[in-house]
């Protein structure tokens, strides 16, 4: 069974006047923003990767082929790559608030533009642009999060944001699917239909941004004053406290040691996880025979179970106060995965499970991985940092879909990428192993709302 956000929390019992405080404090500001970023980023991420199901008749109808179409659409993750640093610094200084709205009404506008494509300049062109616009939003609410939730709680309230990506699969993959079969209603084509619809929200609420989000806990009115004190005090303590410990400017996080093994690890989890999603309706066709609404379904159920095992993984990490182990096993745990299921393509159901597996353990990571960066980095350090493994994770939504296609394109099949992805995969769960011991990665976490860490 899936956790509510309360549980970012601790259970209620017999506790101290500080503890209950700071159980009560967590609680409402789990409630308060956690559903809200969470519907923020299952936009986003539907916007982001609904050219998956779009190309099963998108790509006939504008004359891409399996490398324009995968080239095109992997544009998004060079342009984001490049203007993901100064997009997160912009924030940074202008306030999380104003930066995200923008973000999000410009990603909704260029998505939208999206049904204007006519064939693979323009296509690749605004998936350019799209990933321009939407660049600095991951990264931007993990520093927005490094505001509001402790150490000790953080790896639980990043799972329940970052449920975005196996959540939008679940949703837009079957809706995906449904709009496509709005073929010909008012003279669109169906993938027309999903750009127009699947981005008008991400303009709307991008207004909603403005007037929702709180900057700041000094500024949450929305908490009694003796909830918003004992918060501001506690994350300027941490803050402080991860400064003094580490004393780590923006320069010294762009080549941090362990900055730069974070980019590696999550280069590798996110080229397996975009490689994925962009291929899986047409993996799912090259198996069956279903339509396009049915492979919208069948797509969707290895993203269901993600979103369950990330929630789980999560609060694991949380719970038992550590990391790197809640990064590593259940990233060797999709390599096999994702081998294991290459060698059953022939058997639908067998491959599913596997793939299943495998969106568990890659998606999974992202709760405990998160919460590593400000362990040692605060700040502009932090901003700047955080940016950086993101923009490098970026690379990797470029070089996975387009593996993709190269090794179809020499085996006539989908099996080469999938052994490509596990090997990625074992290779991110080694590269979390070469961070233990690593200075601020193992030492005991800050304590401070560490009184009320969850079960």
């Amino acid at each position: 069974m899936i956790s509510t956000p309360r549980d970012v929390a601790v259970p209620s019992g017999t506790v101290e006047p500080a503890e209950a405080l700071g159980r009560e404090t967590l609680s409402k500001v789990a409630w308060r923003l956690l559903p809200f970023l969470l519907l923020l980023y299952i936009i986003a991420w539907i916007d982001r990767v609904n050219v998956g199901i779009a190309a099963l008749t998108m790509n006939a109808d504008i004359g891409l082929t399996n490398t324009s179409y995968s080239l095109g659409a992997t544009l998004f993750f060079v342009a984001y790559a490049i203007c993901e640093v100064p997009s997160n610094l912009i924030l940074a200084r202008v306030g999380a608030r104003i930066w995200i709205a923008r973000i999000m009404v410009t990603w909704g506008i260029l998505s939208v533009a999206m049904l204007f494509v006519r064939g693979p300049v323009s296509f690749g062109a605004l998936r350019f642009l799209l990933g321009a616009a939407e660049a600095g939003f991951l990264p931007g609410i993990i520093y927005y999060l490094g505001h509001w939730f402790p150490s000790r709680q953080r790896a639980r309230a990043v799972s329940w944001f970052m449920l975005g990506i196996p959540l939008s699969g679940v949703i837009g993959n079957p809706l995906g699917g449904a709009i496509l079969e709005l073929n010909g209603w008012l003279g669109l084509a169906g993938w027309q239909w999903l750009f127009l619809i699947e981005g008008v929200p991400a303009v709307l609420l991008g207004f909603v941004v403005l007037g929702f989000l709180t900057e700041k806990p000094e500024q949450a009115h929305w908490l009694a004053p003796e909830q918003r004190d004992w918060l501001a005090r506690t994350m300027r303590a941490e803050q402080q406290a991860t400064e003094q410990r580490h004393r780590v400017d923006l320069l010294g996080a762009l080549f941090h040691p362990t900055v730069l093994v974070l980019c590696v690890i999550l280069f590798a989890c996110q080229l397996c996880s975009y490689g994925l999603q962009l291929w899986i309706p047409q993996i799912v066709r090259s198996m069956t025979d279903l339509a396009n609404w049915q492979i919208g379904l069948v797509s969707a159920i290895p993203y269901a179970a993600a979103a369950v095992g990330m929630v789980a993984i999560g609060a694991s990490s949380d719970r038992r106060g550590e990391r790197l182990m809640h990064l590593a096993v259940p990233s060797a745990v999709a390599g096999i995965a994702f081998i294991v299921g290459s060698g059953f393509l022939m058997a639908p159901v067998i491959a599913m499970f596997a793939l299943s597996i495998a969106a568990i353990g890659d998606i999974g990571t992202r709760g405990p991985f998160w919460s590593l960066p400000p362990r040692f980095l605060a700040g502009s350090a932090a901003a700047g940092g955080i940016a950086l493994i993101n923009a490098w994770a970026s690379v990797g939504g470029f070089v996975g879909p387009n593996a993709v296609a190269v090794l179809r394109n020499l085996t006539g099949g989908f099996e080469g990428g999938l052994i490509f992805f596990g090997v990625l995969m074992l290779v991110a769960a080694g590269g979390t192993l070469l961070l233990r011991g690593a200075r601020g990665l193992e030492e005991p976490e800050p304590t401070g709302a560490a009184q009320t860490d969850a079960p």
